[in-house]
């Protein structure tokens, strides 16, 4: 993310464990309710396209990198990186920039922090706006990771199969997962371009994406998202579904009809154990785009007091 004339400060915040994060506060300083943006991933990082989803002349917007992503210090560290030290760099932030409130906006992995963060500090949250809702549960994660989505994309998931030897076809994200994990840097690399390949088919609805020319292809940000999800999320089984009613703060969530990475009904059964949770449906896949992303800037305004 570059600097631009709406920019009031970007630095490195060190949080400990040898990470430094960058941070942008960015937009009106002054603005009566601040926003921080949690980015997706784990490991996507913020970038400058996440600006247009905000109004620099009558809202604050706080921007930054999680640990190993983006342009945080160390690039790409997994070493002391959980939810729950993503979850501490959070409230360092905040510590930092003096925020007492802020509402929180997250899309995806985005989603998953903002509501962690929201149970250790429920004080701090002001308002949530989600969206591609993922609460991290066992029957979300195994949806992903054992092939639940077949279904829909059965061409792509016998590509996924052909990508493992045959004796791991039962389960080829683990094998995935212990590989790129491994020793082997070679086979890292093409257990990554296979997971990769196969989620984009699942992000943008459609299995003519690929990760791009694998001569020259860098595993980057994916390699913390493997490690998070062989961690499953470093979380307890279910946590924020069985921690939902600390969350009294107004959740507005946009969800997708067509998300074929967190299917519908985890945002459906999160929705029905919060104090206050706003759910609106649209025709949509996993991204925040068409209908989801005018959805969503609406009710970023609204919690924001700008209309």
């Amino acid at each position: 993310m570059t600097p631009d004339e709406h920019t009031n400060q970007e630095f490195f915040l060190d949080v400990g464990d040898g990470h430094r994060l960058y941070v942008q506060d960015w937009g009106l300083a002054d603005a009566k309710m601040p926003i921080m943006v949690l980015h997706g991933g784990p490991g996507n990082g913020v970038d400058d396209r996440d600006k247009r989803k905000f109004d620099p002349t009558v809202q604050r917007v706080i921007f930054h990198d999680q640990r190993g992503a983006g342009q945080s210090l160390p690039t790409g560290s997994l070493t002391n990186n959980t939810t729950q030290d993503l979850v501490t760099d959070i409230e360092a932030i905040a510590q930092h920039l003096q925020l007492d409130k802020f509402v929180l906006v997250g899309g995806s992995w985005g989603s998953t922090l903002a509501l962690a963060y929201g149970i250790a500090h429920p004080e701090r949250v002001a308002a949530m706006v989600i969206d591609g809702v993922f609460t991290a549960a066992e029957a979300e994660i195994d949806w992903f990771d054992q092939g639940g989505w077949r279904q829909f994309f059965p061409d792509v998931w016998d590509q996924y199969l052909d990508s493992v030897p045959a004796k791991h076809r039962q389960n080829p994200t683990a094998y995935h997962l212990k590989t790129v994990l491994g020793d082997d840097p070679a086979a890292a690399k093409q257990s990554a371009y296979a997971y990769q390949t196969m989620e984009l088919a699942l992000l943008k609805l459609d299995d003519r994406y690929y990760p791009g020319n694998y001569s020259t292809y860098e595993p980057g940000a994916i390699l913390i998202e493997m490690h998070y999800l062989a961690n499953r999320f470093f979380m307890p089984a279910d946590y924020i579904l069985k921690h939902a009613g600390k969350l009294t703060m107004p959740i507005y969530m946009v969800a997708g009809r067509y998300d074929l990475v967190t299917p519908p009904v985890g945002v459906y059964e999160l929705n029905k154990k919060l104090p206050d949770g706003h759910l609106t449906w649209t025709i949509n896949g996993h991204l925040r785009q068409h209908e989801a992303l005018n959805v969503h800037r609406l009710m970023v305004n609204r919690v924001t007091g700008v209309e």
